[in-house]
C-alpha cells in the first residue's frame, strides 16, 4: 500500500509540474501585458508537433530538437503574437474582452492549424524529455520559478515589468519600453507553453484537440493564485496533482461510482469551476464589455430574400450533399443563441456548445424512454432552459474575463462529467421525427423552426426589452441607474440561450442520427463563440453565414479549414470591423468605424470628457450656509443648449419664457423650463417659485430659500467606507438633500465627493452607516431600485447607450423610471432640447454637449424627485453650462431636491444653495 501511494504521488507531481509550468507562463504574460492567454494550451500543443516533427519524423538529435523548440520556435510564436496580434488593439486602445476574442481567435487558428498540417489523428510517438522520472520535472519547475522571481525583483527588467504592470501609460512617460516589456513576457510565456507541451505529449493524447483543452483546464492554477503569486500556482498545481493521483485507486460501488471516479479523475477542472467563481480580483466591471455593434440601421428586405433562396437551393439537392446541408439550420440555430447572449446582452459566452450537447442528450434519453421524437425535443428546451442558470448566475457579479472564464469552466465540467462519460451517453442513438426520416423533409422542417427562432429573436430585439438589453451592453453602469434589473435581465440572456442552444443542438443530432460528444466538445464553443463574433455578434444574418462557413469550409475541403480561417479573422478583432457591417443599409443612415466612441463636442472651448477639469479651491464658508450668489459670476449666456433639428452649431437666440409646444420650442432650441405644474414629478408649485427670475441675459438667479424648508427626504447618516487595502474613503459623513433646493459637493481629487455620491446613488455600499429615505433605510438596495425609488443620477464620465438612438435613450429612462409615463419621455425631448431631428440619430454620432442633455433627459424620465449630477458640465463650453445652469435652477425651484459634485465654481456659485467642501473624507465644518 506504501509503495502504491509513492507511486500515485509521484505520477501527480509528474502532472503538477506540467500544470505548475502552465501556471508560471499565464502569470508572467498575464503581467507583462494584461492579457490572459486563452491561447496556451494551443501554442504547447504545436510546439509538441514541432518537436516530434524534427526528431521522429527529420531524425534530429533530441537535444538539438528541444533546444531549436524550446528556444527557437517558441519564443518566436510569442513574438509573433505579440507584434502582430496583440500589440495593434492595445495601441488602438482596445478594451480587454476584444484582446479576449483575439486570444480566442490565436487559440482556433492554431488548433486549426494543426489539423490541416498534421492531420486529426493521435500521435502516441512523442519524444521523451526527462524520462520518467518525476523529480527532475519538479526540479525543473522550481528551478524557473526561482529564476523569474529574481528576475523580476532584483534586475531593472523586473522593476521595469512592475512599472508596466502597476500603470502602463506612467510607466512609458518615464522612459520605460512598455513595448519591449510586452515582447519579452510574451516570449517568455510561450518558451513556458512549449516546455509543457514537451512534457507533457508522451502522457497524453497529441493531438490538435485533446492537449490544448486539458491545458485550459489548468488555468485553474493561475486563478488560484489571482493572476499574481507564482508560489501559490506552483504549490496549487503539485496539491491538485497529487490528490488527483491519490483518488484513482478509489472505486466506489453503487450509482454514484461513476461520477464519482470521473470527478477524481478531472479534478484540475472542478478547481477551475470553483476558482473563477470564489478566488476574487480575477476580472473587474468596467470596460470589460464587448464593444457596442458597428452597424447601423436595417437590412435591406433583398439581402434576406437572397439569404432565403440561398437556404432553400439544398431542398433540390440528393445523397451527400442534403446530409451536409441538414446540419446547417440546426447550427444557425445554436448560433442564435450568442446572438442573444452575446450580441444583444453583451455577455461572453463560451459555453454554448454543453447547452447545445444538453439538448441533444436529453433527447435522445427522452426518445429512448418512448416519448415522440418532437415532444422529446421540446422537453428537452424545456430542461436544459433552467441550467442556462449555470452561467447566467455568474454573470451578476462577474464581468469580462472572470466571467468568460466561468462560461468556459460550465463547457468544460459539463464534458468532462457528462458526455464523455459512458454512464451517460453509452448505446445512444438519435431518430428523426415521423414523417421527417427524408433528408428533403427534415431540411424543410429544419427552416420552418429557424424561421420561427429568428423571429422571436428578431422581436427580442425590439420593444422594451430591447433597448434594455442594449443598454445592458452598451453600459451596465448606465442601465442599472436608469432603472433596469440588471440581474434579471442577465438571467432571461442566458436562460434563452440555452433553450435556443438546446433547441439547436437537439435537431442536430437528429439530423446526424446520433449522439456524437465530439460534435459539442468545449473547443467547439469557443470556434462558434468566435466566428458570430467577427461576423457580427448582434446581427441576425451572423449565425446563417457562420453556419454556412462552419459546416461549408469543413465539407468542401478538409478539418480544420473552417477554424483556420475563423481564427485568422478573430485575431483582427478591434481592427476589422464585422463582416456584416460591409452589407449595404435600408436607411441613410452612416457608418462609422466606432460608433461605440463618442465624439467630443468639436466646438470652440469644449473639452473631451477625458480632459482634466480644473480643481476648485475649497470654499471657506460653513457647511450648509445659504450663500448668494455675485452677480459678478452670473455668466451672460445668449445661446440655449439646443441644436435646431439636430445639426450641431446652430444656436438660436434665446428663446421667450414658454411652455412645450410654443415659439421657442418651433424654433430648433429647447423650451424654457416650465413651471411645475408640467414637471415630471408632478409637484404642486410652492407659492412664489411659479416662475424663475432671471438676469437679462444671463443665468437664472438662485431664488432664496423658503423661511420654514421642507424636511430633507434623501439624508446619509455616519457614512463610512474603508476599502479592503485599508483606504477610508469617506469617514463619518453625513449629508441631508432637501426638496427644493440645490445642494453642491465641492472639494480637491480624491476628497470622497464621488464615493458619497455612489453611495447615495446605490453603487457602493458603505462599510458603516446608513442612507435613508423618508426615513426608511434604504443602504442595502441596490441602483436600480433606488431609481425606481425617485433617485436619479448622471455619471461623470458620459453614460449613454451609443447604440441606441436619442429617443431611445430617454424612453428607457420612461419605462424603466419612478413612475412609468410614456408622456415623460416626450417631456424630457422637448424640455432639453432633444424633440427635433436629433431624437432620431444614434447617440455614437452625436457631441459630448449633446451626450449631456440626452444623459440628463433620461434621467428626467423617470419623473425622480431626487437628481443626483457627477460633474454635469464635464465636457461642456461656456455657453452650454449655463444653458445647463438654467434648467437645473428652474427643476429646483419647481421642488425637485439636486445634489451636484461639481469643479467649476462659476456654476456652483450661480447654482447651489448649499456648499459643503470635503476634504480627506470628511465634510469640512
Amino acid at each position: 500500500m506504501a509503495s502504491l501511494t509513492y507511486d500515485l504521488a509521484l505520477a501527480g507531481l509528474a502532472v503538477g509540474s506540467a500544470a505548475a509550468l502552465t501556471g508560471i507562463g499565464l502569470i508572467v504574460t498575464y503581467r507583462a501585458t494584461g492579457v490572459l492567454n486563452l491561447a496556451h494550451g494551443a501554442i504547447a500543443m504545436v510546439c509538441a508537433y514541432v518537436l516530434r516533427q524534427l526528431v521522429v519524423e527529420w531524425g534530429w538529435p533530441l537535444p538539438l530538437g528541444v533546444l531549436v523548440t524550446l528556444f527557437v520556435v517558441a519564443p518566436g510564436i510569442g513574438f509573433v503574437l505579440d507584434r502582430a496580434v496583440f500589440r495593434p488593439p492595445a495601441l488602438a486602445g482596445s478594451n480587454p474582452a476584444q484582446t479576449l476574442v483575439a486570444s480566442i481567435g490565436v487559440f482556433v487558428l492554431l488548433v486549426g492549424g494543426a489539423a490541416l498540417v498534421w492531420g486529426g489523428g493521435t500521435r502516441p510517438d512523442a519524444p521523451v524529455l526527462f524520462g520518467d522520472d518525476p523529480w527532475t520535472q519538479l526540479a525543473a519547475v522550481v528551478l524557473l520559478a526561482c529564476l523569474v522571481g529574481a528576475v523580476t525583483r532584483w534586475t531593472r527588467f523586473g522593476r521595469e515589468l512592475r512599472a508596466v504592470v502597476d500603470n502602463r501609460s506612467l510607466a512609458m512617460l518615464g522612459g520605460i519600453d512598455a513595448d519591449r516589456v510586452s515582447a519579452v513576457g510574451w516570449s517568455f510565456g510561450a518558451f513556458t507553453a512549449g516546455l509543457t507541451g514537451v512534457l507533457l505529449a508522451p502522457y497524453v493524447r497529441l493531438d490538435p484537440y485533446g492537449m490544448p483543452l486539458l491545458v485550459v483546464e489548468v488555468i485553474a492554477v493561475a486563478v488560484a493564485a489571482r493572476m499574481r503569486s507564482l508560489p501559490v500556482a506552483i504549490v496549487t498545481a503539485l496539491a491538485i496533482g497529487v490528490v488527483q493521483a491519490q483518488l484513482a485507486r478509489f472505486h466506489p460501488e453503487g450509482w454514484a461510482g461513476p461520477l464519482v471516479q470521473a470527478v477524481g479523475a478531472n479534478l484540475f477542472v472542478v478547481a477551475l469551476l470553483v476558482a473563477v467563481l470564489v478566488v476574487p480580483g480575477v476580472g473587474a466591471r468596467g470596460q470589460d464589455a464587448l464593444p457596442p455593434p458597428t452597424g447601423e440601421g436595417r437590412v435591406p428586405g433583398g439581402v434576406w430574400v437572397t439569404a432565403g433562396v440561398l437556404f432553400l437551393l439544398p431542398l433540390g439537392f440528393a445523397g451527400s450533399d442534403l446530409q451536409t446541408s441538414v446540419q446547417v439550420p440546426a447550427l444557425a440555430i445554436v448560433l442564435l443563441s450568442l446572438v442573444v447572449v452575446t450580441g444583444r446582452g453583451g455577455q461572453i459566452a463560451l459555453g454554448q456548445a454543453a447547452y447545445a450537447g444538453l439538448g441533444a442528450l436529453f433527447t435522445a434519453l427522452l426518445a429512448a424512454g418512448g416519448v415522440p421524437e418532437l415532444a422529446a425535443l421540446a422537453l428537452a428546451v424545456l430542461l436544459v432552459a433552467p441550467l442556462g442558470l449555470l452561467t447566467g448566475w455568474p454573470a451578476i457579479r462577474r464581468h469580462g474575463l472572470a466571467l468568460a472564464l466561468a462560461t468556459l469552466a460550465v463547457g468544460v465540467a459539463v464534458s468532462r462529467f457528462v458526455f464523455a462519460q459512458p454512464y451517460a451517453t453509452a448505446g445512444l442513438e438519435l431518430g428523426r421525427p415521423a414523417g421527417f426520416g427524408d433528408d428533403r423533409r427534415y431540411y424543410a422542417l429544419e427552416l420552418v423552426v429557424l424561421a420561427g427562432c429568428l423571429v422571436l429573436v428578431a422581436a427580442l430585439r425590439r420593444g422594451r426589452t430591447g433597448r434594455a438589453l442594449a443598454a445592458l451592453r452598451d453600459h451596465e453602469a448606465g442601465a442599472e441607474s436608469a432603472g433596469v434589473r440588471v440581474a434579471g435581465l442577465k438571467l432571461l440572456a442566458f436562460v434563452l440561450g440555452a433553450a435556443l442552444a438546446a433547441l439547436g443542438g437537439g435537431l442536430l443530432g437528429m439530423g446526424l442520427r446520433a449522439f456524437d460528444p465530439q460534435a459539442y466538445d468545449p473547443l467547439r464553443g469557443l470556434l462558434w463563440f468566435a466566428a458570430v463574433v467577427v461576423l457580427g455578434a448582434d446581427s441576425l444574418l451572423s449565425p446563417l453565414a457562420a453556419a454556412v462557413l462552419l459546416v461549408g469550409l469543413d465539407a468542401g475541403t478538409r478539418g480544420g479549414v473552417a477554424a483556420a480561417v475563423i481564427g485568422v479573422l478573430a485575431t483582427l478583432v478591434g481592427r476589422v470591423p464585422p463582416l456584416t457591417t460591409w452589407l449595404p443599409r435600408a436607411d441613410e443612415t452612416p457608418r462609422h468605424p466606432s460608433p461605440g466612441r463618442l465624439r467630443p463636442s468639436r466646438r470652440p472651448g469644449t473639452a473631451d470628457l477625458s480632459a482634466p477639469r480644473r480643481p476648485l479651491a475649497p470654499a471657506r464658508e460653513p457647511s450648509g450656509a445659504d450663500r448668494p450668489a455675485p452677480a459678478a459670476r452670473r455668466r451672460a449666456a445668449s445661446a440655449p443648449t439646443g441644436e435646431p433639428q439636430g445639426a450641431p452649431g446652430q444656436r438660436p437666440s434665446v428663446p421667450p419664457k414658454g411652455r412645450p409646444g410654443t415659439t421657442a420650442e418651433a424654433a430648433g432650441g429647447p423650451p424654457t423650463p416650465p413651471s411645475v405644474a408640467a414637471h415630471p414629478a408632478g409637484k404642486a408649485v410652492p407659492p412664489g417659485k411659479a416662475g424663475t427670475p432671471r438676469p437679462a441675459g444671463g443665468r437664472p438667479a438662485r431664488s432664496e430659500p423658503a423661511a420654514s424648508p421642507p424636511l430633507a427626504r434623501l439624508r446619509a447618516h455616519g457614512l463610512t467606507l474603508t476599502y479592503p487595502e485599508g483606504l477610508t474613503a469617506l469617514d463619518s459623513v453625513s449629508l441631508a438633500l432637501v426638496p427644493g433646493r440645490v445642494t453642491a459637493l465641492v472639494g480637491a481629487n480624491g476628497a470622497g465627493k464621488s464615493t458619497l455620491f455612489d453611495c447615495l446613488a446605490g453603487a457602493l455600499r458603505p462599510t458603516r452607516g446608513r442612507v435613508t429615505l423618508d426615513g426608511v433605510d434604504i443602504t442595502d438596495r441596490p441602483a436600480h431600485v433606488r431609481t425606481r425609488l425617485g433617485i436619479a443620477r448622471t455619471f461623470q464620465r458620459l453614460a449613454v447607450f451609443p447604440s441606441l438612438t436619442v429617443e431611445e435613450n430617454v424612453r428607457l429612462g420612461a419605462e424603466q423610471g419612478h413612475v412609468r409615463d410614456p408622456a415623460s419621455a416626450e417631456y424630457s425631448l422637448r424640455l432639453l432640447g432633444l424633440s427635433g431631428a436629433v431624437r432620431h440619430r444614434p447617440a455614437a454620432d452625436l457631441t459630448t454637449g449633446t451626450l449631456r442633455r440626452v444623459e440628463l433627459a433620461r434621467a428626467l424620465a423617470g419623473r425622480p424627485h431626487t437628481l443626483l449630477l457627477d460633474e454635469p458640465s464635464a465636457g461642456l463650453d461656456t455657453a452650454e453650462t449655463d444653458a445647463l445652469a438654467r434648467v437645473l435652477a428652474a427643476l429646483a425651484a419647481d421642488g425637485l431636491t439636486v445634489l451636484v459634485v461639481e469643479h467649476d465654481p462659476d456654476l456652483v456659485a450661480g447654482l447651489a444653495h448649499t456648499v459643503h467642501t470635503m476634504e480627506g473624507g470628511r465634510i469640512v465644518p
